[in-house]
């Protein structure tokens, strides 16, 4: 018998190597920037974790387009501690297991995984998008 999985309502996305990638396309914007942004037109929640320092701040043209910021030097905790994604999932109001989670690094994927999460191993934006239309079963691409 399979697992049965919860309804994933949450896409967590890490910045640097995932959200900045700027994909094989040459698009106008970063593919899963505008991946992010179709999963919330279809309701789902939407967070940035990422390792920056605290002072970082995310491009003014993201602003409405997370429910949750969780940046490691705000929040004293890093990836790949599973208390960092147990965190994001609390201030999404979700449990883990409805969080799916993307970062380029395996090591906070399996960080990740450990909480809960079901997590996404970024290695080109083509086969992220491609995973996350399955997981989410919603179209991501043009």
């Amino acid at each position: 018998m399979g697992t049965v999985h919860k309804v994933l309502k949450a896409l967590v996305l890490d910045y640097g190597g995932v959200l900045t990638d700027p994909g094989e396309d040459n698009a106008a914007e970063p593919p899963l920037l505008t991946a992010l942004r179709k999963a919330r037109e279809q309701g789902l929640k939407t967070a940035l974790l990422s390792n920056a320092d605290g002072w970082w701040q995310p491009p003014g043209t993201w602003q409405g387009l997370f429910d949750a910021t969780i940046i490691s030097g705000e929040v004293g905790l890093a990836k790949p501690d599973p208390e960092i994604y147990l965190l994001t999932a609390t201030r999404l109001n979700l449990e883990p297991g409805e969080c799916v989670f993307v970062d380029d690094l395996a090591i906070n994927v399996r960080g990740a995984a450990a909480a809960g999460m079901v997590g996404v191993h970024h290695r080109s934006t083509r086969s992220t998008l491609e995973e996350l239309e399955i997981l989410l079963a919603i179209a991501l691409c043009d």
